[in-house]
């Protein structure tokens, strides 16, 4: 899992917001990423476009 914040705000949350990436899916070449607020609370799916043009990686939270 990773974990990412907001540029600007975008779809009713503010800058600065953390997410995190929960799930990431490809059905014939549209990648699609699901978004879940740190609190839990909130939820979000975008696109890839969506994700580079809003989002800024934080760090990688996977246990490898």
């Amino acid at each position: 899992m990773k974990l990412v914040t907001l540029k600007t705000n975008f779809h009713g949350y503010k800058k600065g917001t953390e997410f995190y990436l929960v799930a990431e899916s490809e059905f014939i070449g549209v990648k699609e990423f699901v978004l879940r607020t740190t609190d839990l609370t909130g939820r979000m799916s975008i696109s890839e476009t969506e994700l580079r043009k809003n989002f800024i990686f934080i760090k990688d939270l996977s246990m490898n």
